[in-house]
């Protein structure tokens, strides 16, 4: 899939499978909103306006608060791809998220995914 096609989907139709795929592991919809807030700088009230008014996916990410400076400390492979070898930022920033979803679907302990 083409960048702008991911950068121009609806932030409300992503945001449920991530929180889909973390429940489906017994995590909860406030750990995902945790690493939602780490990674952007969104409190989770910003992130429920964001679903409510249907941002684009690029968007949410280009207009984030304060992204996190320990986020370049994410490694690892999401969708065959490493997200530390990502040249595209904006795309780099979305697998940021993705990795960190996967983690907690894993069960990692928040202080690991937060890279504390």
């Amino acid at each position: 899939m083409d960048c702008e096609k991911v950068y121009a989907m609806s932030f409300a139709k992503i945001y449920p499978l991530l929180v889909a795929k973390a429940e489906k592991k017994g995590r909860t919809l406030d750990e995902v909103n945790e690493v939602i807030c780490w990674l952007t700088g969104y409190s989770a009230d910003e992130i429920e306006d964001a679903v409510s008014n249907s941002v684009a996916y690029g968007d949410f990410f280009r207009n984030a608060p304060l992204l996190n400076p320990n986020r370049k400390a994410i490694k690892g492979v999401v969708c065959g791809v490493r997200v530390e070898t990502i040249e595209e930022p904006l795309m780099q920033e979305i697998r940021y998220l993705d990795k960190l979803v996967d983690e907690l679907a894993k069960g990692k302990s928040m202080d690991k995914i937060l890279r504390g």
